[in-house]
């Protein structure tokens, strides 16, 4: 099938009794989502330790595998180059953040917001493909989908995927189902030479927050879809080959909700660890919410974080740092030269160890 305008379904096919059981699964479980998150009082802890675990599986998806140890030693590196697998993961977590930037801004989500995404995560290959010969293939090499070959063309359904995003039809569509029928649009125009996957998985996120479902871009989806990227990747060409919609939305409703019940787990958990290590903190006479924060931010800390992070001195900071290993709150592992300090607590829960 050839995908010449934004390939929308008959919204009669989707009123369904399947879709409408899993619709109002998700939009519950996602609503129980947005008010825990609310629960924690400093948005950038979720922010940044939790966009890695999405930035981490979001790749595994396009089999940029790295474990979580070199993940949070990368992201604590002040010097020299990260493992390069945990290098693009940490771009990805830097494209969510550019996204919401630009959505929080502009309440839109633009074909020009997406470039910009996009050119986080591949600088090396940035922009609109200009030449034709993009093919998808299956395992064997078979060529299975051809998208839109001109860049002209390419330009264009981007231009009404714009509108789409921004400007429904009708109002009887629910935003999670035009996420997903959105989502598959975004795939099978596949705009750009390189990126697709772990872009159109931002998008799913930011849209989310532009319609108000979310307040912070914490929903990470790719766990879910990393587990079932066969299914994922079978019915996203099962719309293309025979227009069967229904199937896809279930599978995509079903990935809100999942991601949503997990993520109410672990921020629960992150709640948790944070309530107890701040009782212990106040034993120090040096506790602080900012201290706290900085904890919980960076699964591994470094010294010079929490000299910006309390203002302190170098030396005041290792004191601290250093207190709190040896009453066994954190662990103290070296990296060359330097060293950095472990919440133990948090990696675990991170790392579903917990």
């Amino acid at each position: 099938m050839d995908f010449t305008a934004l390939n929308h379904p008959d919204l009669s096919t989707l009123h369904t009794p399947a879709v409408s059981r899993k619709l109002t699964e998700a939009s519950r479980q996602l609503a129980e989502f947005k008010g825990v998150v609310a629960t924690i009082p400093n948005e950038r802890i979720l922010l940044t330790a939790l966009s890695l675990q999405e930035a981490k599986d979001s790749s595994a998806i396009e089999n940029i595998v790295t474990t979580h140890d070199e993940l949070f030693r990368s992201d604590a590196e002040a010097n020299g180059l990260p493992d390069p697998a945990a290098k693009e993961v940490l771009r990805y977590r830097e494209a969510l953040h550019v996204g919401w930037e630009l959505v929080r801004e502009h309440r839109l989500l633009t074909s020009n917001h997406l470039q910009r995404i996009q050119a986080v995560l591949e600088p090396g290959k940035p922009g609109y493909r200009q030449l034709p010969g993009t093919t998808l293939k299956d395992q064997t090499g078979r060529v299975v989908y051809t998208p839109p070959q001109h860049a002209q063309q390419i330009i264009a359904l981007m231009s009404d995927l714009e509108k789409a995003l921004n400007e429904p039809l009708t109002t009887e569509i629910d935003p999670l189902i035009r996420m997903a029928i959105l989502h598959h649009d975004f795939e099978s125009i596949h705009p750009f030479y390189d990126g697709h996957g772990r872009t159109g998985r931002i998008l799913n996120v930011l849209f989310l927050v532009k319609e108000g479902l979310l307040d912070l871009p914490v929903l990470y989806m790719s766990r879910h879809i990393v587990r079932t990227k066969s299914d994922y990747y079978r019915l996203l060409q099962s719309v293309r080959d025979s227009h069967d919609w229904e199937p896809w939305v279930l599978y995509m409703l079903t990935v809100v909700a999942e991601s949503a019940r997990d993520g109410i787990a672990t921020v629960q958990a992150i709640r948790e660890a944070l309530m107890d290590t701040k009782r212990q903190l106040r034993a120090f006479p040096f506790y602080s919410q900012d201290l706290l924060n900085n904890l919980f931010t960076h699964p591994y800390t470094r010294i010079g974080f929490v000299q910006q992070d309390l203002g302190v001195s170098r030396v005041t900071a290792a004191k601290y740092l250093d207190a709190l290993t040896e009453a066994k709150m954190l662990h103290k592992a070296k990296a060359g030269r330097s060293s950095y300090y472990v919440n133990v607590r948090l990696f675990d829960i991170l790392a579903r160890k917990v």
